[in-house]
């Protein structure tokens, strides 16, 4: 397919606009894209002001036109993606008392059906249709649901405009219907008292804030709910949750590097939490029990990679902790599980994970491990605390997921499902690998390769690199159907596991942010450098891709190396750094102050953040073809971030690449809600990429 000469186009209105912080001035005549009533834009997208409107959707009349000649590419990866999909499945029953629980879908749903049928198989009930909650929606998602403990009821909550404002409704499982009880404004979740007549919630401010935490009982108007915790400080996030055992509510207030911990003993769910973990500890912590201890992951006293402790019921505040699990240097405790007998941790050393069993009676341990070069594991979903089953999920970037239930006693693994590819998948025909490039100080970074085994490794393919690298969040070697759209066609894919992510570990995460982050992006350019030197693609042949923090990294490579790479898809990205992290009034900006730096009170952190977020540093020079990719309602990352990036590319930029914006103007952070609508997205975006590759 030939790149088309671009026809005009949008040009947005320049408005003067300019700020000083620190004694430093800086222009911005795209500030007034930014809706000045934004908060109610989130509730109500019909309020966006007009001449706003008419920008974002002159920008989607022109990458309209210029994605028009791929149309029947678009109908063709859609069929593929969806013809990988199983319509009508299900996921493996979980058990929980007389019951078993699982989620399905049918053939031409677009969402799933939440069921559940009692152990002997007889009297199915689907306690949720997914698809008639969202008749006439443009857009829905469930945000949570809770059983109460005798399984007659269902606290359950749902978005229907992507700005993750959850309305809360409680369902009688008897009958099917709805109680009077709608909470409004709550982050999604419940979690219940022992008494089945209650159940704690929180609730997000006007500026999309969790700060508040209430009980609610049966039959109550919100009003009259009771407050149970308020967070005065806008940095941190506030949620509830419970011990697996259900013995015990939390109420957990949280940022990046800090927790705190309160207690509410579910017997008693009027009496007020007590305080266990506090936030003057300045140390994280994540709480289960067992028996009459606590045991807490956390990085207290220098555990980098963290440690299990223990700690007594009666008085478990940090001096009484005890190790159970040392801390061991490099080697990354993701996550615990505990059940009545059993611990059960997800770790992971030098890129690749394990799961460990250890019996709590005993102390005697074992661990599960696969031989590929790079794989993912991840545990399922477990209802039952005293079960000696734990089921866990496996696969890599050849094979499609399987889950397993292994009995933590007799050690007897059996596979309860493998993802089945309608269309076929031959696994013989790819192969996956895990390479390491050299970063600019040296450092060794992972990276993930799948490719068709006949693919020339020569240089002269494509090579299509994801990268993400932030919040220490580690991009798992997993199976993805929809990759192998772009491998069928002579595309290699990559995963750069930069720092900023956890792959390699804590220490891997904080030497990529802060005054650190420039590490995120030169480790990017350096794993594309590598990839190059190394043959598996060449200059000019990289359609690099990063969503949200990972939309920043995007926006930051094409800043520093434009001429690596062919194409950038950059979705909802996090592009207007240094003006969002100066505005503390939106959703996200105190609370990621630890993770970017504080520019208003720090006058390094404000030159830190300037040095590289990309809308302050495009540059009158050639960029690559560019697709942004933006949400109306997104509170994450707010539509006027790459709507203000595409803005000053288009006048600065001196090529004729394509420079596409998409709007999506009923939906939020995670693109559309339907799986199949996703999938469209998702066509979308790779017949951006097979376009500009000339591979159609």
């Amino acid at each position: 397919m030939t790149l088309q000469p671009p026809r005009q186009p949008p040009r947005a209105e320049k408005r003067q606009y300019t700020s000083t912080v620190h004694g430093i001035s800086r222009m911005d005549d795209y500030h007034w894209l930014k809706a000045e009533n934004w908060q109610e834009v989130m509730h109500d997208p019909s309020l966006l002001p007009q001449d706003i409107r008419d920008y974002l959707e002159a920008e989607n009349a022109y990458h309209e036109a210029q994605m028009a000649d791929t149309a029947a590419l678009q109908d063709k990866l859609f069929a593929e993606l969806k013809g990988r999909i199983k319509e009508d499945d299900s996921s493996v029953p979980a058990p929980d008392g007389p019951y078993l629980y699982y989620s399905a879908t049918i053939t031409g749903g677009q969402y799933a059906r939440y069921c559940r049928k009692l152990r002997d198989g007889s009297q199915e009930q689907i306690m949720f249709d997914g698809d008639a909650l969202a008749a006439g929606k443009d857009y829905f998602s469930f945000g949570g649901i809770a059983l109460s403990p005798d399984q007659t009821l269902a606290a359950w909550s749902y978005d229907d405009k992507g700005s993750e404002f959850y309305e809360l409704r409680v369902r009688d499982l008897k009958t099917g219907k709805d109680f009077g009880d709608v909470l409004e404004n709550t982050s999604g979740g419940a979690v219940w008292a022992a008494d089945g007549k209650s159940f704690f919630y929180t609730t997000q401010d006007e500026n999309h804030r969790p700060l508040k935490t209430y009980r609610h009982v049966l039959g109550a108007a919100q009003a009259d709910d009771t407050l149970v915790y308020e967070e005065k400080d806008t940095g941190l996030f506030t949620g509830v949750g419970s011990t697996a055992s259900e013995k015990f509510i939390m109420v957990d207030i949280h940022d990046h590097d800090t927790s705190e911990v309160w207690l509410i003993d579910a017997d008693k769910p009027e009496v007020a939490p007590r305080l266990m973990i506090s936030r003057g500890e300045k140390i994280e912590a994540e709480v289960e029990h067992w028996n009459d201890k606590f045991l807490i992951k956390t990085n207290r006293n220098g555990a980098e990679d963290y440690k299990i402790v223990e700690a007594p019921i009666a008085n478990p505040s940090p001096e009484n902790w005890t190790d159970l699990i040392p801390h061991r240097p490099g080697i990354f405790l993701v996550s615990m599980g505990v059940f009545k007998n059993w611990l059960v941790r997800l770790e992971r050393e030098n890129a690749l994970p394990r799961i460990v069993i250890r019996d709590l009676n005993s102390g005697e341990e074992h661990s599960i491990a696969f031989d590929e070069e790079a794989y993912s594991l991840g545990f399922g979903e477990m209802r039952e605390f005293d079960t000696d089953v734990l089921r866990f999920s496996y696969s890599s970037m050849t094979t499609p997921s399987q889950v397993f239930d292994y009995n933590m006693r007799t050690r007897e693994r059996v596979l309860k499902k493998t993802q089945e590819i309608p269309s076929g998948h031959d696994i013989s025909l790819y192969e996956t690998r895990r390479i390491q490039a050299t970063a600019h100080d040296g450092a060794q970074i992972p990276v993930t390769l799948l490719y068709r085994k006949s693919t020339p490794r020569d240089g002269s393919a494509p090579l299509w690199l994801y990268g993400y690298g932030s919040y220490g969040i580690s991009i798992p070697a997993s199976f993805n159907t929809g990759i192998l759209s772009l491998v069928d066609r002579g595309f290699i894919y990559a995963i750069a596991h930069i720092r900023g992510g956890q792959e390699k570990g804590r220490a891997w995460y904080k030497n990529g942010k802060l005054e650190h982050k420039m590490n995120t992006f030169k480790d990017f350019v350096s794993v594309a450098q590598h990839l190059i030197a190394a043959k598996f693609t060449s200059h000019g042949k990289i359609v690099a891709q990063g969503g949200s923090a990972g939309g920043m990294l995007m926006g930051v490579v094409t800043n520093l190396a434009p001429e690596i790479f062919n194409g950038i898809v950059a979705e909802v990205p996090f592009v207007d750094v240094l003006t969002t992290m100066l505005d503390d009034t939106l959703p996200l900006t105190p609370p990621e102050w630890p993770e970017w730096g504080n520019p208003i009170a720090s006058v390094e952190a404000y030159k830190n953040i300037a040095a590289y977020s990309p809308v302050d540093n495009v540059e009158a020079k050639a960029y690559p073809h560019i697709l942004a990719v933006g949400g109306l309602t997104d509170p994450r990352v707010t539509y006027w971030e790459p709507a203000k990036w595409v803005a000053r590319l288009r006048e600065l930029k001196t090529d004729q690449n394509l420079l596409l914006f998409k709007t999506n103007m009923g939906a939020g952070h995670g693109g559309a809600s339907g799986r199949f609508d996703r999938l469209k997205e998702v066509a979308f975006v790779y017949a951006f990429g097979l376009k500009v590759a000339g591979k159609v």
